[in-house]
């Protein structure tokens, strides 16, 4: 995929119907839903499996990123190998909480508030935000130090969490002492990395790491 060019063909939103687009979230939220029972005592064969099922999804279902010229000739995502020592159970804290973010998509104005900041040990910080809207949801995008470098990440970021997306790998405790489980195994691209015609909320100034992130979805 490193060697390939996506979102260059013809094709738009308007191409996909509610039901296909309702029915990518659906099989999102069943592929996290499994993920995150396998990890309970595999991470590494859970991450295996969430390869498998996105390259498959993008292949072959009608709400994917990829145009049909895309499909024809994609190979599978572009993924880094699992490496345990990019999984955390991290806290939130109430840091830079109340501030809201207004960004324009393909899907309309989006309004964000940040709920507070996950701190990561030694690799910094990152706001994270709750969609402010109808489902509500959590979301936290971020750019690090391999983002727009050769063989490195998707220039204008990835994302982390995404609940609304079903993009969530669970809790550990609860109340006040509650931890994310946060992997950055798992971070995706966002489908505007793929087409031109999507546009998607970006990792902006509170959502940039200074060190690199060599795992998860590369580009």
């Amino acid at each position: 995929m490193a060697d390939q060019q996506y979102g260059t063909a013809e094709g738009s939103l308007a191409d996909i119907s509610a039901i296909d687009s309702a029915d990518w979230r659906l099989r999102t939220f069943a592929l996290y839903d499994t993920v995150r029972k396998i990890a309970v005592e595999n991470p590494a064969e859970a991450h295996s499996y969430w390869r498998q099922e996105r390259d498959r999804m993008f292949a072959t279902h009608p709400a994917s990123a990829l145009t049909e010229q895309d499909k024809a000739r994609f190979s599978g995502l572009k993924t880094a190998d699992y490496d345990p020592i990019y999984r955390f159970h991290v806290p939130l804290t109430k840091e830079g909480a109340g501030r809201e973010l207004t960004v324009e998509t393909t899907e309309g104005t989006v309004r964000f508030v940040r709920l507070g900041t996950f701190d990561l040990p030694e690799m910094g910080q990152l706001a994270v935000w709750k969609l402010h809207g109808y489902g509500g949801g959590i979301f936290v995008p971020f750019r690090d130090a391999t983002s727009g470098q050769p063989r490195g990440s998707y220039g204008d970021g990835r994302y982390l969490l995404d609940t609304s997306m079903g993009a969530f790998l669970g809790v550990r405790g609860s109340g006040p002492a509650a931890e994310f489980v946060l992997d950055f195994n798992f971070a995706y691209n966002p489908s505007s990395a793929y087409n031109d015609a999507w546009t998607s909320p970006l990792a902006g100034p509170s959502n940039r790491l200074a060190v690199d992130i060599p795992v998860g979805e590369l580009y």
